[in-house]
C-alpha cells in the first residue's frame, strides 16, 4: 500500500540543465504539471554548449522564446566559422568552414537558423519562461532514490539547503541527470559505443590584448595546433572574456592537479603565439568527450533524456541539441498519454524513434572530431570513421523509419544521404511561408499543441479531408486542427512566399492530405482522395497514437 506522498505531479523531471529546462518549457507549453529537481544551486556558470542548431531553434521558435534567446546571444551574433591555425600571431591557418550557411540556402528549409548562445546565457532564459508557465523548478534539491510500481513512481527528494527529505508521487519520471546518470545506473541500463574519446580542461580567462591579436577573425572556435601547446579558443564577448580547452591525458597518468594557473597561462600564451599575453584565469572545469548510447530509453514509467541517454563528442554541438530534441519528442507524447488521447504504448515510440537518431548522430559527431583534428583526440582505429561531409542532413533531415508513424519505409536510413524534406512519413514536415488571419507564419508554426491535418482549398477532396478531421476532433477527443491551404477565399491558410504549392512540397496531389504530429514530424499522408476519408484518417490516428 502506498504511503501518502508530500507532492503529486504527473511528471517528475530530474536534472535542471539544458535538457531538463527545455523539457520543463515544452511540458509547460502543453499544460502538463510537473516538478523539476536539480542538485546544483543554480543554472550553469560556465560558457559551454553554445551551438544551437537549426532544428533546436525551430523548437524554441514555436515555443515563443526565439527572440529572448537571440537577445541573450547578441554578443556572438557576428561570429561564424571554425579556424585552424598553428598560432593567432600573423595570418597563417585555414578556415575549416567560413560560414555556417553560405549563400543563405538554409532559408529554403527553415524559418530560422543556427544561434550561438552559450549555456550560461541560454539556461536563465529557459528557466524564466518555464517558471512563467507554471513549472515547479527546485534547485539545490536532489533525488536520492525512487521506486516505481504499476501506477507511478515515488521519488525521495532531499532539499539540500535545509536537509529535509520529502516524497514526490508522479505518473512518470524523466531522467535528464547527465552522463553519469544515477537514475540510469539504478535501473541497471547499460550503454553501447566506444566509450571515452578524449579529455580536456576548459579554462575561462580574461585578456584585453587578445582581441587585438584575433583582429577581425570572428570565429565560433579556433583550433590552435602548436604540438607543444594545442587547444581550442572560443570567444565569450569578443573583447576580453575567452574560453580555452586544453588537452588532458588521464590515460597517460596525467592528473588534473597538474593544470595549475601557471601551467595554463604558459599554455595559452604559447598556443596563441604571444609570449607576454595578459592572461587572468577566472575558472576551470574538466570534461571528457565520449561516444555512448543507452541500451534502452524507457524502463516502464522512467524515461531517459539528454546525456543520461547518450554522450557525443562536442564537435558539431550535436549532444545538447539531440537532448533538447529528445525532450521535445517526449513532451507531446507524455501530454497525449496523460490527457488520455493516446494509449500508453505511444511512450514506447520514444525509444524507437530517438535511440536510432542518437546512434547515428553520435557516430557523426566522432567523425566530425576526426575531420577537425580536435585537440587531444587521437582516435584508435575504427573510432570516428563514420560518414563524413555536411551536417545539415544530420541536424535537420533525420527521420523516424519506425515509431509513431504510418507509411514510413522501415528500411530507410535514419540520416539520409542528402536533404529531402518532402513530406515522407517520419520526416520533419516541410517549411512554407503562409498567411493566417493576416499574420505571416511558417507551416512549422502550426505544430505544437495538436495534430494538424493539411489539405487543399481548391478541391472537393480537400474539403472532405478537412470536414473529416474536424468531425474526429469533435467526437473522438483528439486535439486535431484541420486546415485547407490555397488561394481561394475558403482557404484557411494562404501562400506568402515563392513556394505556392503545398501539395507538391508534401509529396501529395491536391486531392490528398497530410497528418503532422505536434512535434512537426509527418505522421501519415494520403497522396490522393479517399472514398471514406474519415475512416482512413481515424485508422491512421489509431495506429499513430497506439489507441486500443
Amino acid at each position: 500500500m502506498q504511503h501518502k506522498a508530500d507532492h503529486h505531479v504527473p511528471v517528475l523531471v530530474v536534472g535542471g540543465s539544458l535538457v531538463g529546462l527545455s523539457l520543463s518549457l515544452f511540458l509547460g507549453r502543453l499544460g502538463v504539471r510537473h516538478m523539476l529537481v536539480e542538485r546544483h544551486s543554480g543554472t550553469s556558470v560556465h560558457p559551454r554548449g553554445r551551438g544551437n542548431n537549426v532544428r533546436t531553434m525551430e523548437l524554441f521558435r514555436v515555443a515563443g522564446i526565439e527572440p529572448d534567446i537571440k537577445t541573450a546571444a547578441a554578443l556572438l551574433a557576428d561570429n561564424h566559422g571554425i579556424l585552424q591555425t598553428p598560432t593567432l600571431a600573423g595570418d597563417a591557418g585555414e578556415w575549416l568552414f567560413r560560414e555556417i550557411d553560405p549563400g543563405g540556402g538554409l532559408a529554403r528549409f527553415s524559418p530560422t537558423s543556427w544561434c550561438l548562445c552559450s549555456q550560461n546565457d541560454l539556461e536563465p532564459v529557459l528557466l524564466d519562461r518555464a517558471r512563467a508557465l507554471g513549472g515547479d523548478l527546485r534547485y539545490f534539491h536532489e533525488l536520492e532514490s525512487f521506486a516505481q510500481d504499476s501506477e507511478g513512481v515515488t521519488g525521495y527528494v532531499r532539499d539540500r539547503d535545509g536537509d529535509d527529505l520529502y516524497t514526490v508521487r508522479a505518473d512518470y519520471l524523466v531522467a535528464a541527470d547527465g552522463p553519469r546518470s544515477p537514475v540510469r545506473n539504478r535501473l541497471g541500463i547499460g550503454q553501447s559505443g566506444p566509450g571515452d574519446l578524449f579529455a580536456n580542461v576548459s579554462v575561462t580567462f580574461r585578456s584585453k590584448l587578445l582581441a587585438d591579436v584575433v583582429g577581425d577573425r570572428r570565429f565560433i572556435c579556433c583550433y590552435l595546433t602548436d604540438p607543444e601547446a594545442d587547444g581550442a579558443l572560443l570567444p565569450v564577448d569578443n573583447k576580453e572574456r575567452w574560453v580555452f580547452h586544453a588537452p588532458w591525458h588521464p590515460e597517460h597518468g596525467e592528473r588534473l592537479e597538474e593544470f595549475t594557473e601557471e601551467r595554463l597561462t604558459r599554455h595559452i600564451r604559447r598556443a596563441v603565439g604571444v609570449p607576454d599575453l595578459d592572461v587572468e584565469i577566472t575558472g576551470k572545469a574538466s570534461w571528457r568527450a565520449a561516444e555512448r548510447v543507452a541500451e534502452q530509453y524507457r524502463d516502464d514509467r522512467v524515461l531517459l533524456a539528454g546525456d543520461s541517454a547518450h554522450e557525443m563528442s562536442p564537435t558539431g554541438a550535436f549532444g545538447s541539441n539531440t537532448g533538447i530534441q529528445d525532450a521535445h519528442n517526449l513532451a507531446w507524447k507524455l501530454a497525449a498519454v496523460l490527457d488520455g488521447w493516446a494509449g500508453p504504448g505511444l511512450l514506447d515510440t520514444y525509444d524507437t524513434e530517438r535511440r536510432p537518431v542518437a546512434l547515428a548522430t553520435s557516430a557523426r559527431a566522432s567523425a566530425r572530431s576526426v575531420e577537425h583534428s580536435h585537440p587531444g583526440f587521437a582516435p584508435t582505429p575504427g573510432i570516428g570513421g563514420g560518414k563524413r561531409g555536411g551536417i545539415l542532413n544530420v541536424v535537420l533531415g533525420y527521420r523516424y523509419p519506425r515509431g509513431a508513424v504510418v507509411g514510413a519505409d522501415p528500411e530507410q536510413p535514419v540520416v539520409p544521404e542528402g536533404m529531402r524534406l518532402t513530406g515522407e512519413p517520419g520526416s520533419r514536415a516541410p517549411h512554407l511561408w503562409l498567411r493566417r488571419a493576416g499574420e505571416r507564419i511558417s507551416t512549422l508554426d502550426l505544430y505544437e499543441r495538436s495534430l494538424v491535418l493539411l489539405s487543399d482549398a481548391s478541391t472537393p477532396a480537400g474539403a472532405a479531408w478537412r470536414a473529416a478531421g474536424r468531425r474526429i476532433a469533435d467526437t473522438d477527443g483528439v486535439p486535431l486542427d484541420a486546415y485547407r491551404i490555397g488561394t481561394r477565399p475558403e482557404a484557411d491558410l494562404t501562400y506568402d512566399g515563392p513556394d505556392g504549392d503545398w501539395a507538391a512540397a508534401h509529396g501529395t496531389t491536391p486531392e490528398g492530405a497530410v497528418l503532422v504530429r505536434p512535434d512537426g514530424f509527418v505522421a501519415w499522408r494520403s497522396v490522393d482522395a479517399a472514398a471514406a476519408p474519415e475512416a482512413e484518417l481515424r485508422e491512421a490516428l489509431g495506429a499513430v497514437l497506439r489507441k486500443a
